[in-house]
């Protein structure tokens, strides 16, 4: 039998592989460009870069341009919470932080009610939504007291 000539894809000669240079032996028999590996095409060549669906989301529904928010249970110190609407709220409370429009507020409810409040002063501007998570962390270390 003669020879034949081994190639990779499109019909480019495959390189050759010696045991010793780090490829298995059934790949430098075959010519093959050995195992397959994350990102990299069945012929060996780098693969573009590649749409992700999903990727960037935030748990939230609004997405990182629509409305967001976090909640959390505390309980304030001895002078409570005080609000726009009913003045001093206390005991077990859930604090809401909610960001929207450039914008992140307060709120707070008694745990489990349904009417929320909002924050006296519990207002500002927020130019990046990255940092909510980081604003609400701040409010819950300010107002949550159980210890008094």
């Amino acid at each position: 039998m003669g020879e034949q000539a081994v190639t990779g894809a499109g019909g480019t000669p495959a390189p050759e592989r010696t045991p010793d240079a780090g490829g298995d032996d059934a790949a430098a028999a075959t010519g093959s460009p050995g195992p397959a590996t994350a990102g990299m095409t069945a012929d060996g060549a780098a693969a573009g870069e590649v749409e992700v669906p999903g990727a960037g989301m935030t748990a939230d529904a609004g997405g990182a341009t629509g409305p967001q928010s976090r909640t959390t249970d505390i309980v304030p110190g001895p002078g409570g919470v005080m609000t726009d609407e009913v003045g001093v709220v206390t005991g077990e409370l859930t604090l809401r932080t909610d960001l929207a429009d450039g914008r992140v507020t307060l709120h707070v409810q008694y745990k489990d009610a349904d009417e929320w409040y909002a924050v006296t002063g519990g207002s500002a501007a927020l130019a990046d939504a990255a940092g909510l998570d980081a604003v609400h962390s701040i409010a819950v270390g300010l107002l949550n007291r159980p210890e008094g």
